[in-house]
């Protein structure tokens, strides 16, 4: 069993940043690809970016390339987004997911632990 826990979200105005964690606990860290997905209110649950195992392999969304930053620092078993020039369209709940496998996959059904989500808003 893995225990997913996110942190960092909030409210932010349209282009600053925030930088969310999600802290893996109840196995080797290393053993699974990190990802995160969101979902905005009245819509479906979207991919934002997964990272493989050693964080060597990075997968985004187009609508986040060149503003979202996947990163992961196993030594602490934390994987961190980071996020500039947030949009409102960015607003929504954003889960943390690991995967038992190495490939960092789009899919939420790849997933097999989620964590209970952090919401982030970005106003206009």
């Amino acid at each position: 069993q893995v225990q997913v826990v996110e942190s960092g979200g909030g409210v932010v105005q349209a282009g600053g940043s925030l930088r969310l964690s999600c802290a893996a606990s109840g196995n080797t860290f290393t053993n699974y690809a990190m990802g995160w997905f969101r979902q905005a209110p009245g819509k479906e649950l979207e991919f934002v970016a997964a990272i493989s195992w050693s964080g060597g392999s990075t997968n985004y969304v187009d609508s986040v390339k060149g503003r979202f930053t996947l990163s992961r620092d196993n030594a602490e078993n934390t994987v961190y987004l980071q996020m500039n020039t947030l949009k409102p369209e960015d607003t929504g709940v954003y889960y943390c997911a690991a995967r038992l496998r190495n490939w960092p996959r789009a899919s939420p059904y790849e997933y097999d632990f989620w964590g209970q989500g952090t919401q982030v808003n970005v106003s206009s």
